[in-house]
């Protein structure tokens, strides 16, 4: 019952967009605030973007000016919207429930973005 899901990856061209969403049920995104991170193989682990329970956003600098987060609280949804993508955006990406709750983390399962010619 407590879960994020994570859909809206796929295969795009460079230059191309996306838009990908992250559901959540058993909590809500607006109360707690939520976190994107990407994984790439052989790569660790980063973030890429945040919203805060206030609405604030962060956004790290090499997607600056290209991703945009936008918050559905009538269907508790955060939707990363990725423009202008370059294939070193390609990976895997996660959603995440921002901070934690007696030390425990919650996860989605994470959609693949491919960026190829």
């Amino acid at each position: 019952q407590l879960q994020l899901v994570e859909s809206g990856g796929g295969l795009v061209q460079p230059g191309g967009s996306l838009r990908l969403s992250c559901a959540a049920s058993g909590f809500a995104v607006n109360s707690y605030g939520l976190d994107w991170y990407r994984q790439a193989p052989g790569k660790e682990r980063e973030i890429v973007a945040a919203i805060s329970s206030g609405g604030s956003t962060y956004y790290t600098d090499s997607v600056k000016g290209r991703f945009t987060l936008s918050t559905d609280n009538a269907k508790n949804t955060v939707s990363l919207q990725m423009n202008s993508l370059k294939p070193e955006d390609t990976a895997v990406y996660y959603c995440k429930r921002h901070g934690s709750v007696g030390g425990v983390q919650l996860w989605g399962q994470g959609t693949q973005v491919t960026v190829s010619s």
